[in-house]
């Protein structure tokens, strides 16, 4: 789907560069030839097709989200006409109503029994989707096309604040239930003799020791403390204060740079945006966004591997971020140097 979305964006029409009025950069002179228009050549409609508005937003939105979840709302707010014939229902109303999924989700991540845990992924799958509903209706209703943060807006940190509330409803649903049902780990073929002193200070009961008999000997398994659960669940929320400070940053520097500043010539931030060095700069961060990170740990939770996910990005997310950042940083760098050239910068 990335590749038809960047095949989409090289060889149609992009609406965001329509040259307006007030647009004093541009002129006659530098205006591309005609482009073909997309909407005319699809056969699904731009109404529920994601490939049809790219925008900034758009190319930093995860897969699930832009591929899946955001035709489904497209889809339910046709049929319902939710948008345009229930008025009275707000998106902030929408925002504040899936808080109360997540926090029934959240404490269905504490259960032990591994069926409560996955209607808990569910609900909140079903969370993400009124997230992307109350972006939809509010775009809708003020006819903007595609994905767009309103930085500043009201909307914007209601939004935001909410989507806080189910995340640490999450995280705190998921730390309680490793509290009480502690992941172990084994020695496999040792004798107690050559396990480490404070394996040993772990092993005051027969409840905190298994022995399995086997081929190769005794297999002994001690729970994992709680100090060190919390550290692993401290370091991963760090990764997603980290991945959603730097996502929302650069959707909205791009943002400003691409979209908003009409000083700036309209024929270069089009070829910005359509090169490949830009989408593959925006594909980082489709990789690495805080959603792609809780759909990856909704997939942990329902396959009963939460545990091994957690140690599994404990360091590595952090050095996939970091380099991220360092890659975004040069980057707008220099896109902003090539669009700026003989243009007054309005960042």
């Amino acid at each position: 789907m990335d590749t038809l979305l960047f095949m989409r964006m090289r060889r149609f029409k992009l609406h965001i560069f329509d040259v307006s009025p007030d647009n004093t950069t541009s002129n006659l002179s530098t205006l591309s030839p005609i482009e073909p228009d997309y909407e005319e050549v699809t056969w699904i409609p731009c109404t529920i097709n994601p490939l049809c508005h790219p925008t900034v937003k758009a190319l930093m939105i995860d897969s699930t989200n832009h591929y899946i979840y955001g035709p489904l709302c497209a889809i339910f707010d046709i049929s319902t006409g939710l948008s345009e014939n229930m008025l009275f229902i707000t998106p902030n109303m929408i925002s504040i109503f899936h808080v109360f999924i997540a926090l029934i989700a959240g404490k269905l991540f504490t259960f032990q029994s591994l069926a409560a845990r996955r209607v808990a992924v569910v609900l909140y799958q079903i969370r993400t989707i009124l997230d992307d509903l109350d972006g939809h209706v509010a775009r809708e209703r003020k006819h903007i096309k595609g994905e767009r943060s309103e930085v500043g807006t009201l909307g914007y940190w209601v939004d935001g604040f909410c989507d806080m509330i189910g995340v640490v409803a999450m995280i705190v649903g998921i730390t309680f239930y490793l509290k009480n049902n502690p992941p172990r780990k084994g020695y496999r073929g040792a004798s107690v003799s050559t396990l480490p002193y404070h394996q040993l200070k772990e092993m005051n009961t027969l409840e905190d020791m298994d022995k399995d008999g086997s081929e190769v000997g005794i297999s002994y398994k001690t729970k994992v403390s709680f100090p060190k659960i919390a550290q692993v669940v401290c370091w991963f929320s760090g990764q997603l204060l980290l991945s959603s400070l730097m996502w929302n940053r650069y959707v909205d520097v791009y943002q400003e740079l691409l979209e908003n500043c009409v000083n700036f010539d309209v024929m270069k931030r089009q070829e910005v945006f359509r090169s490949s060095i830009f989408f593959t700069a925006t594909s980082f961060w489709r990789l690495l966004n805080p959603h792609s990170y809780l759909h990856l740990l909704c997939l942990a939770v329902f396959c009963d591997k939460t545990w091994i996910f957690l140690k599994m990005v404990h360091h590595s997310g952090y050095v996939c971020l970091l380099f991220a950042v360092a890659i975004s940083e040069y980057f707008i760098a220099q896109f902003r140097l090539f669009v700026s050239s003989g243009a007054d910068c309005c960042l």
